[in-house]
C-alpha cells in the first residue's frame, strides 16, 4: 500500500494528522542532525488566498526561527512563488543565524522559491517528485504578466527590423507609443535583479566548498574566476526564458545537474526519504482537508494562515452567537457574547455547544444549514439540517453529493473542538 493510501484509510482527524506531521518532522530532523525550519504555501488554493511568498512572510519565519537554537539548518520548501526581494530577505535572515542552511525540495519551489533555493549551501531533491522553476522575472504590463526577457526581446526585433527595413511597421505604432522609457528600464532592472543575486549566492554559499575539480582535470584546484564563471552560466540558464518558454515549467533535477549544480538526492537515504515522503503527503493532505494555506512551522511550533471559506456560526446556550469573520465590525447585543475586537472570532468560552455552517451546494447553489454538535448531539435547531456523520451531504434539491471533510475540519481548527460523529 502507498503512503497516501495508508494515511486516506486512517481518516486521521486534524490533531492527529498534526501529530503525525509534526512527528516526520522530527524524524528528518534527527537524521539530518540539523534544525529544520517549513515554509508551505497551498499554491492550488491562490484564487482563494494569498498564496504567494510576500513581506508578511517575514514575522512568523522569524518567529518560528526563535524557538531553535542549532548551527545549521534545512528549510523544506514548498511554494509557487512570489516576491523575490522576500525570498532575499528569507536568506539573510537565516544566514543571520546559521553557519549552514539548506533547502529541501520534496514537490516544487518555483520562482522566487528558485532564488531562495539557490542561495542554500545544499540543496536536497529527489528523481520525479522534486522540481524548481525558471527565475526569468515576470512584470506586469496594461494589466498582463508575462516574461520581463520576452517584453526586451520583442523591443529588439522591431529594432533589429526598423534596421533591415530602414522604416518602421505601422502596427507597431500603437504599441510604441504606450511603452515609456521607465517600463523598460524596470524590465532591464527585474531582468538583473534575479540573475545577479543567484550568481552571488552560488559563489559565497553553494560553491564556497568547490575547491577541486571532480570531473574535468579531477584533483586541479578550482580558481574563483571558474567559480564565477559556473555561477553566472547557471543564473543565465536559469532566466533564460527561450529555455524554459513558460514560467511555470519545472526544471527536475537532472536538469539542474546537466548545468552544473550538484545535487543531494535523498532518495538514496532510506530513512530520510521516507521521512521526507510522509511529512509531504501529511502537508498536502492538510491543505486538503482545512482552510489552512500557508504553514510555517518546526517540530515543536507552528503557524497557520487559512481562509474562511463559509459563514460559521457558534450555537450555545440559551441562543445563536455569531462569529464575525476577518475584518467585519463586530455585531453587539448577542447574549452572553464579550465584546471583540474588529476581526476577531467570537467564542463564548464554555458555551459554545455546536456550530452553524452555512453551506452551498456548488452544483445548484442551495444554501444548507448545517448543525455540526459538539461533544454529544444536541436539539436541532429550527430550520437546520445535522451535519452529515459520515461528511458526505447529498444535497436535497439537485441530489448531488458533496464532500464535507475539509468543512468540518476547518470548524474542528477554529474552535479547537471535535465535531459530534
Amino acid at each position: 500500500m502507498g503512503i497516501y493510501s495508508e494515511y486516506l484509510d486512517k481518516n486521521l482527524p486534524f490533531d492527529d494528522l498534526t501529530k503525525e506531521r509534526k512527528k516526520q518532522l522530527a524524524r528528518i530532523a534527527k537524521a539530518r542532525g540539523r534544525d529544520i525550519l517549513v515554509y508551505a504555501s497551498a499554491s492550488n488554493k491562490a484564487s482563494q488566498a494569498p498564496v504567494a511568498l510576500d513581506n508578511s512572510d517575514l514575522l512568523p519565519i522569524n518567529d518560528q526561527l526563535s524557538n531553535l537554537n542549532g548551527h545549521a539548518i534545512d528549510v523544506l520548501l514548498e511554494t509557487g512563488g512570489g516576491s523575490g526581494e522576500t525570498a532575499e530577505d528569507i536568506v539573510r535572515i537565516l544566514y543571520l543565524k546559521y553557519n549552514s542552511v539548506a533547502f529541501i525540495v520534496p514537490g516544487m519551489a518555483k520562482s522566487a522559491g528558485t532564488i531562495m533555493v539557490m542561495g542554500g549551501d545544499e540543496i536536497l531533491m529527489e528523481p520525479g517528485s522534486s522540481s524548481l522553476g525558471p527565475i526569468d522575472a515576470q512584470i506586469q504590463w496594461e494589466g498582463k504578466v508575462f516574461s520581463a526577457e520576452a517584453f526586451l526581446k520583442g523591443l529588439e526585433r522591431i529594432k533589429e527590423e526598423v534596421t533591415s527595413l530602414n522604416s518602421l511597421n505601422r502596427a507597431y505604432i500603437p504599441i510604441l507609443q504606450r511603452i515609456s522609457p521607465g517600463e523598460i528600464q524596470n524590465a532591464e532592472n527585474a531582468l538583473s535583479f534575479a540573475k545577479d543575486l543567484v550568481t552571488k549566492w552560488l559563489q559565497e554559499h553553494k560553491f564556497q566548498e568547490w575547491n577541486e575539480h571532480r570531473t574535468h582535470n579531477p584533483g586541479t584546484p578550482v580558481t574563483a574566476e571558474e567559480k564565477a564563471k559556473r555561477a553566472e552560466d547557471i543564473a543565465d540558464n536559469l532566466c533564460n526564458h527561450s529555455e524554459w518558454l513558460s514560467h511555470g515549467r519545472s526544471i527536475k533535477m537532472n536538469d539542474l545537474q546537466s548545468i552544473g549544480l550538484e545535487i543531494t538526492d535523498y532518495s538514496k537515504d532510506k530513512e530520510l526519504s521516507d521521512g521526507i515522503r510522509r511529512y509531504h503527503i501529511l502537508l498536502q493532505m492538510t491543505f486538503d482537508t482545512t482552510g489552512i494555506y500557508k504553514i510555517i512551522e518546526t517540530p515543536e511550533s507552528q503557524i497557520y494562515r487559512f481562509a474562511f471559506n463559509q459563514q460559521i456560526q457558534f450555537a450555545g446556550l440559551p441562543g445563536i452567537f455569531p462569529v464575525q469573520p476577518p475584518g467585519a465590525p463586530a455585531k453587539p447585543g448577542a447574549p452572553g457574547t464579550p465584546p471583540a475586537k474588529p476581526g476577531a472570532i467570537q467564542l463564548p468560552i464554555g458555551q459554545a455547544m455546536g456550530a452553524m455552517v452555512q453551506f452551498a451546494c456548488p452544483k445548484c447553489k442551495k444554501v444548507h444549514n448545517l448543525q455540526a454538535d459538539f461533544d454529544a448531539e444536541q436539539p436541532l435547531q429550527a430550520g437546520a439540517e445535522r451535519f452529515p456523520s459520515n461528511d458526505i451531504l447529498v444535497c436535497n434539491q439537485c441530489h448531488a453529493t458533496n464532500n464535507l471533510v475539509a468543512l468540518r475540519r476547518q470548524i474542528e481548527l477554529q474552535t479547537k473542538r471535535k465535531v459530534n460523529r
